[in-house]
């Protein structure tokens, strides 16, 4: 029950920062909104208010502004004026990008919101062993988690930097680490290999001498200003903008398993585990999330709004639309690939849920 009512409140919340932003600017630019849904098919409740019904529908996996004159024939003459096919291009198409844009903004305002109140997070620099690899040199030496370096070859530890330059620089000779566990004091033989660094993809990006050993991760929170905060948001939104769009070219390249990729499902288990772990997992989660979102929809995928931002540039471009029959084909090919990516995101979750 905890996974299903996290996932509904974080899709509602993404899909509604979403929704009001092509809702917002549209109606800025004078564009006549008829309806505002979160959810697809048929409305679960509804209320008028203005010129704009506004729903909660069935199917909480999306959510829809309908602006009068999306289809040319809905205008009247009598308000053809507010039709969003009448509104100039440009005017179009920032209706169109704010979507995407209200989520990478509601990312930042999530984050400086977390930073202003909880401070900022700093790694404290500790040398206690939080994981020891299996198989890995350390292991086999007896080193265990919880151990606390605080020497190698008989010189003083204060840091883990020091430990990852000695241990690299070792060219692989036997060193003695001297750890405390529990009351005790150990020194312990180990010799280092020679092993694959990895960046977060999985790509080697050097090789170097280790011994099989992560540190204790252990943060701080420094109160911030209101300034350091909001730059601390956009700089946390940024990486996650930027892992984001990483992670889509590794999964072209094929550096990346394209079973790693995940649907509702597994967006429903990651939302309940992070509201166990704490609201702030949570807010954390949800930021990731709206990054997700935004960038995503800005993928040049017809049905996509990065899709119809193709269409408004070339029709920019040109100084006309495209034809209608390119359109509705491009439109065609773009359903067909999600539906298949949909598709294919709900077989790699099935799998992942028997396979655990």
């Amino acid at each position: 029950m905890n996974t299903l009512v996290s996932f509904i409140v974080v899709l509602g919340v993404l899909i509604f920062v979403h929704e009001l932003g092509h809702f917002l600017v549209a109606k800025l630019f004078k564009v006549k909104v008829l309806k505002f849904s979160l959810g697809f098919g048929p409305k679960l409740i509804s209320k008028t208010v203005g010129e704009t019904e506004y729903l909660i529908s069935v199917f909480p996996l999306g959510g829809y502004v309908k602006m009068l004159g999306e289809n040319p024939e809905e205008a009247t003459e009598e308000d053809g004026e507010r039709s969003f096919a009448a509104r100039p291009v440009w005017n179009r198409f920032f209706i169109v990008l704010a979507g995407p844009v209200f989520n990478l903004l509601f990312s930042v305002l999530l984050f400086f919101l977390i930073f202003l109140v909880m401070g900022i997070p700093e790694n404290r620099d500790t040398t206690e062993i939080g994981e020891v690899n299996s198989q890995s040199p350390a292991a086999t030496a007896g080193i265990e988690v919880g151990d606390t370096i605080i020497g190698i070859d008989g010189r003083d530890i204060n840091g883990w930097m020091e430990v990852l330059t000695t241990v690299s620089e070792s060219e692989g000779r036997q060193l003695e680490f001297t750890v405390v566990r529990g009351e005790e004091q150990l020194i312990i033989p180990v010799i280092p290999r020679l092993d694959s660094v990895t960046n977060l993809f999985g790509e080697e990006v050097e090789k170097r001498f280790m011994i099989g050993i992560v540190k204790k991760e252990q943060i701080d929170y420094r109160r911030a200003g209101f300034f350091e905060a909001l730059q601390s948001g956009v700089w946390q939104t940024w990486m996650f903008i930027y892992l984001t769009f990483m992670g889509v070219v590794k999964i072209i390249q094929n550096v990346v398993p394209a079973s790693e990729l995940g649907g509702p499902i597994l967006i429903a288990q990651l939302a309940g585990e992070q509201a166990r772990a704490g609201w702030l997992n949570l807010a954390h989660f949800m930021g990731l999330l709206s990054v997700n979102l935004g960038i995503l929809n800005l993928l040049p995928i017809p049905v996509l709004d990065g899709g119809h931002l193709v269409f408004l540039t070339i029709e920019g471009i040109r100084r006309k639309p495209l034809s209608e029959r390119a359109q509705i084909m491009a439109q065609q090919i773009g359903i067909a690939l999600l539906g298949t990516l949909m598709l294919f995101v709900f077989y790699n979750d099935i799998v992942r849920i028997f396979s655990q």
